[in-house]
């Protein structure tokens, strides 16, 4: 059965910001509360402070940068939340773009596919309890924290393209896609990830796609509402490729063209409930496990009591 979840639509300045958020996760039908990477409160401190309120519902990190920290801050962190909160928890992780792979670490990973494995392999030997020693390109760890495994934490890998998704089949318990079109996912990314924990022998991840939504309504334009929420996205190279992978119009010069090809191959979904249930459908056909509500475009554009209320919406009408 696939679930729904929450996206906290906004980059907080202070964690009791997203307290409202975890509420509505915590007497709604909404399964998780995800956060992106923050750059001004981490979004860990968020959770935790949520929790200790005493909203203690399931967490996802979609997904956290690996140039940020090494795997054992990572794997402590993500820890923490779970202990923290005592609920299931999501430890995502991706290598970001090679931009702020260069500012960061002085040069891009040649070999991003090598630095998520290292990077995996040290969080989940780690979280399990085990001795890691590992000596590798990127990422070495040779400890053994000796910590008991916390039950229903999760380690999730960002994927965009079928290398990074053979990965996650290989290592991660739930494969996380942003702004992915249903038939792109259905096409691509499910058969990379059955692909990769065949040659694992283990059991193919979870998916949870973080899908752009908004309701129609006759005084917005789909497209700015689009553009306010993922411009950022639009303007990488590796999400470009992607969209270009699953047949979208990419014009870097002209996001609008880009912004419409979004809107109709549906990796964005607006519309009336209807429509929006017609495309939620989509996403459970493709094979999405978990569908996280992504408002972040109506946030933008008309504050958070608009995002909410929106939510509110999209609960009781597509997920109820």
């Amino acid at each position: 059965m696939t679930t729904f979840s929450v996206l906290v639509p906004f980059m907080p300045t202070r964690p009791d910001q997203t307290v409202s958020l975890a509420a509505l996760v915590q007497y709604s039908a909404a399964h998780r509360l995800w956060q992106g990477q923050s750059l001004i409160v981490e979004p860990h401190q968020t959770f935790a402070h949520a929790a200790a309120l005493g909203f203690r519902v399931p967490f996802g990190t979609g997904v956290t940068l690996m140039p940020f920290r090494h795997p054992l801050e990572a794997a402590l962190q993500a820890r923490s939340v779970a202990v923290t909160s005592g609920q299931p928890t999501v430890a995502g992780f991706g290598p970001g773009a090679k931009v702020l792979q260069q500012n960061m670490l002085g040069a891009p990973y040649a070999r991003p596919l090598t630095a998520a494995r290292e990077y995996l392999t040290i969080v989940r030997g780690l979280l399990a309890g085990q001795a890691v020693e590992l000596e590798g390109e990127y990422f070495s760890c040779r400890v053994h924290m000796g910590w008991e495994p916390v039950p229903l934490l999760e380690v999730g890998l960002g994927v965009l393209r079928p290398a990074m998704a053979r990965l996650a089949g290989e290592l991660a318990d739930v494969a996380i896609t942003w702004l992915t079109p249903p038939a792109y996912v259905r096409d691509v990314i499910v058969p990379a990830l059955r692909e990769g924990a065949r040659a694992a022998g283990r059991p193919e991840p979870r998916i949870a796609a973080i899908v752009p939504v908004a309701l129609g309504r006759s005084d917005r334009d789909p497209v700015d509402l689009v553009l306010a929420g993922n411009t950022g996205h639009l303007s990488l190279p590796h999400y470009q490729d992607m969209l270009r992978k699953s047949g979208i119009e990419v014009d870097p010069d002209d996001l609008r063209v880009t912004a419409k090809g979004v809107l109709a191959s549906r990796a964005f979904v607006g519309g009336d409930p209807d429509e929006l249930r017609a495309g939620m459908e989509e996403y459970r056909a493709a094979g999405v496990d978990e569908i996280v509500l992504n408002v972040t475009g109506v946030c933008q554009l008309y504050g958070l009591p608009a995002a909410l209320a929106e939510l509110d919406t999209l609960l009781k009408e597509v997920a109820g």
